[in-house]
């Protein structure tokens, strides 16, 4: 199958069936405890007032994983970073099931929110690396993957839990699992680009020079600032959608429960088909017509008299959101290939809290305005998004409309192209790196 193949293309591949596994990983971990956080409350005998501040502190060791895991990728390489943050994520796992009482369980939450951090920064800086490899946009993919781990761990966890089997021994017997998947995908990884660090850094082959000091530049800052825009959205529908459904239109609980689902579906197929829409039309075009897209799927929820028009709304408001945040993902890390991984961790940190903020803004607002009008807010996001998405065009050597052309005898049958680092420079013809 593979015999006319070369192992640049070979390893290429092989790295980008191991992100695959790694983004999995990552959502069959947050998947998981999701299905697990009413047991996990009972056992630690919290109430839902004060589980509800103890989620903030998974979401603040979260965004302390983001901002730390950026630099040391940078420094070590996605190959090193990649399997000791997964292997970490997944040992951490354990501690909320295993946590008793209110303290335990906080302390648990803040480790297993750290570890998630970590794991999120260092594969999709990985996966701009694989992307890079592949002159062509692939980002979207993983992060559809991703969501599908989530939906696994759902069957998964109600299984486990129909069996009646302990949220101590669910948790514990899938991070042995998560640590033998890392320990299987991490050989598949790519290594750390060799291309000489630039301005005289010292820091070593591909990596930033060693206790450098870096302003992030303000385009960096501008992407984040888009990705909390979006992610803001995404959350609102996570934590709102259903409650629309229920207390404005009427809509039995469990019809109200096909919000999500309608969102959640459209969100991950949407992104089965990103890159592709991506390498046909350009970043810049996914993120300003997606955009203008969940804005009015948004609108037409917000707006909707009756439960067939407001599914089709979520569902539309999922189309359009679905490829925004992987495209700004790929152009933070493809800005400055030496600091990719500081980059993302600015990005996703910044884009995070806005998931995280959706809930703590459309709720105040609902004192002053029916739930519906409140969706205003990000459907006004959305269209500043759409507005600004010519921040994404990107440039020199990152993948694009325009980046397609192969080299002669290293191709595989998809299109990829020999640029696997450590593996010797591209042959002619191929996109020069940056310099």
């Amino acid at each position: 199958m593979f015999g006319g193949m070369s192992s640049t293309t070979r390893s290429l591949r092989a790295a980008r069936l191991s992100t695959f596994g790694f983004f999995a990983l990552n959502g069959f971990l947050m998947g998981i405890w999701v299905v697990h956080i009413p047991a996990v409350e009972a056992r630690a005998g919290v109430s839902h007032a004060v589980l509800g501040w103890l989620l903030l502190l998974l979401g603040g060791g979260a965004f302390a994983g983001m901002r730390a895991t950026g630099p040391l990728t940078d420094r070590f390489g996605a190959r090193t970073v990649v399997p000791a943050t997964a292997a970490l994520c997944s040992a951490a796992l354990v501690l909320p099931g295993l946590a008793t009482g209110p303290l335990a369980l906080a302390a648990a939450l803040l480790v297993f929110g750290f570890g998630i951090g970590c794991l999120d920064v260092s594969m999709n800086t990985h996966a701009v690396q694989v992307e890079h490899g592949y002159r062509r946009p692939v980002m979207s993919a993983f992060h559809a993957v991703y969501s599908v781990g989530g939906v696994l761990a759902a069957l998964a966890g109600a299984r486990t839990l129909s069996w009646g089997w302990s949220p101590a021994a669910t948790l514990a017997g899938v991070s042995l699992l998560g640590l033998l998947a890392a320990a299987l995908a991490a050989p598949a990884l790519l290594p750390p680009d060799p291309a000489p660090a630039r301005d005289g850094g010292d820091g070593g082959p591909g990596h930033p020079a060693a206790g450098a000091r870096r302003r992030t530049p303000s385009r960096i800052w501008a992407l984040a600032a888009l990705a909390l825009m979006l992610m803001l959205s995404e959350g609102v529908a996570n934590d709102w959608s259903v409650l629309a459904l229920r207390d404005v239109l009427g809509a039995p609980a469990a019809t109200a429960a096909f919000a999500y689902g309608a969102f959640s579906t459209a969100m991950t197929l949407g992104r089965l088909a990103g890159d592709r829409v991506a390498g046909r039309f350009g970043p810049v075009a996914v993120v300003r017509y997606g955009s203008a897209v969940a804005a009015v799927g948004l609108t037409t929820a917000a707006l909707a008299g009756s439960v067939p028009l407001a599914l089709a709304g979520w569902t539309l408001f999922g189309i359009g959101l679905s490829g925004g945040v992987p495209q700004l993902f790929s152009a933070a890390g493809h800005a400055d290939r030496d600091h990719a991984g500081a980059n993302v961790s600015r990005v996703a940190g910044l884009g995070y809290l806005g998931m995280l903020a959706g809930p703590a803004v459309i709720g105040p607002l609902t004192r002053v305005m029916p739930l519906n009008l409140a969706f205003f807010l990000p459907v006004a996001l959305c269209v500043t998004a759409a507005c600004a998405a010519s921040l994404l065009r990107p440039g020199p050597g990152a993948p694009g409309r325009d980046v397609h052309r192969v080299v002669p005898g290293e191709a595989a049958a998809d299109g990829v192209q020999a640029a696997v680092p450590g593996a010797g420079r591209p042959a002619t013809g191929s996109v020069p790196e940056r310099r």
